[in-house]
């Protein structure tokens, strides 16, 4: 299978899977109500104009940056979902799985944005702006195929969990806290859901899937891509600890490439495969050595001052 070529024959062998899949799901996830999650006392009225005064929610600029980003994230969905099922479908087991899974996400931005504001943790201003922006735009990374999106929402809903999560734990208020984990908690069961999908394509179908994986490293982007300022925010989320190439490394790349999928135990490649293979297993290698790099040079500079940190976390990325 080329890159752009769409594989219907993979979909319809992983059918089964898929729909075993969405019924663990469906089994395993719990409902619960936005609206239970949010501190509804601590709201207020707005009056048009109105300048946001950062005192009111005092917390780090890189956590700002984590929960701007983090939402912007959620709200451009439409654009996720159109993607998803353009490639895997809207009939059978796939489009209920993409329906659902659409269902779900929609609670994340509910909760994040409603937490937000009477918290006033975020300028309601630029937020909006922002979300404008970004949904009116509908940038997101676009995967080529149908193996390539299974590879790519596996690592983007990891990387989105363990974002969540991290923010929520820089959170000094309960109700934050609490919220945040209750997303992440979805997105790992998204997670496992694609992790699992593309376990079941691999012994389907390893040559194609290595290569999906293999390009899916090399160009892999988080979900904010197309934010307004998201470089700065990436930078200021780095610094934060929340998520960085280190922990691209260790948390994902090395647990879900490496051990879960066990791409260097496969056997009957293609020789184009075993090429990918090989440059993936290198490009992984050359990652984690980034990481620890920026991780000694950040500890390095962060006792030189803050403007020292930032310049070596900016080098690094």
């Amino acid at each position: 299978m080329r890159q752009g070529e769409p594989n219907l024959a993979l979909l319809h062998e992983l059918a089964p899977e898929t729909e075993r899949l969405l019924e663990r799901h469906l089994a395993t996830a719990q409902e619960w109500f936005p609206h239970e999650f949010v501190p509804w006392s601590r709201g207020r009225d707005f009056e048009p104009g109105e300048q946001w005064d950062p005192q009111v929610y005092p917390v780090p600029d890189s956590v700002r940056s984590a929960l701007f980003v983090n939402l912007l994230t959620e709200d451009n969905l439409p654009y996720y979902f159109r993607t998803i099922e353009r490639l895997l479908g809207a009939d059978g087991p796939w489009g209920e799985w993409v329906r659902r899974w659409t269902a779900e996400e929609g609670r994340h931005a509910m909760v994040i944005r409603d937490y937000l504001t009477v918290s006033e943790a975020l300028d309601p201003i630029e937020l909006e702006r922002g979300r404008m922006q970004q949904v009116s735009h509908g940038v997101t990374p676009e995967p080529p195929n149908q193996a390539e999106v299974m590879v790519y929402v596996a690592l983007q809903e990891l990387a989105t969990r363990i974002s969540h999560r991290a923010t929520g734990k820089l959170l000094e208020d309960p109700a934050g806290y609490k919220v945040m984990a209750r997303v992440a908690a979805d997105e790992n069961l998204h997670f496992l859901f694609y992790r699992d999908l593309v376990s079941a394509a691999l012994k389907a179908d390893p040559s194609t899937l290595v290569m999906a994986i293999e390009r899916q490293v090399h160009d892999f982007e988080m979900p904010g891509t197309g934010i307004a300022g998201y470089t700065k925010h990436a930078l200021a989320i780095a610094k934060a600890g929340i998520y960085d190439v280190r922990i691209h490394h260790e948390q994902i790349l090395v647990p879900v490439v490496l051990r879960d999928w066990g791409v260097t135990d496969l056997v009957g490649l293609s020789d184009e495969a075993e090429r990918a293979r090989d440059a993936l297993v290198r490009r992984i290698d050359r990652i984690g050595k980034a990481g620890r790099r920026m991780a000694e040079r950040t500890a390095e500079r962060t006792a030189e001052g803050p403007a020292a940190a930032d310049e070596s976390i900016a080098a690094a990325g």
